[in-house]
């Protein structure tokens, strides 16, 4: 099953979306997740150059790529037991909202799962609200 944004198939994400906060749902029971999930990876490689006097050095090279946001199913032990059991097509993926910086992504994630009050009710698999972001990161977005 693909993702959705605005009732609307997305295949590729818009080209300043750092991540994004999402909603799956299981359309059996109607148990719900909200996560959030980045577009690419940090991958770190490291390069052997030759310097000027003749030794070797190993030279970090940091690149991105992109993340499996694509097949991501959440990361709840829960959901993704059901979603085994039960297959992908019995699940329901929305983005809800596009972020342009991980801090944002953090912030409306969990100011998402507090709205919902995920934790007070079987209605979600989500077990625990972890979030940590300083109020200059979400004002200079």
């Amino acid at each position: 099953m693909s993702w959705s944004y605005e009732n609307q198939i997305i295949e590729e994400l818009p080209e300043d979306c750092v991540g994004f906060v999402y909603i799956i749902t299981n359309t059996i029971s109607g148990r719900m997740y909200i996560g959030k999930k980045l577009a690419k990876f940090s991958k770190t490689t490291y390069k052997t150059v030759k310097l000027k006097n003749g030794t070797k050095k190993k030279k970090k090279i940091r690149s991105k790529i992109d993340s499996d946001w694509r097949d991501y199913y959440g990361s709840s032990p829960e959901l993704t037991k059901d979603v085994t059991q039960l297959g992908t097509e019995n699940f329901k993926r929305e983005i809800l909202f596009y972020c342009k910086s991980k801090s944002e992504c953090s912030y409306i994630e969990a100011r998402e799962q507090f709205a919902r009050r995920v934790l007070e009710s079987k209605d979600y698999y989500n077990g625990h609200i972890q979030v940590r972001v300083h109020g200059s990161h979400i004002l200079k977005s």
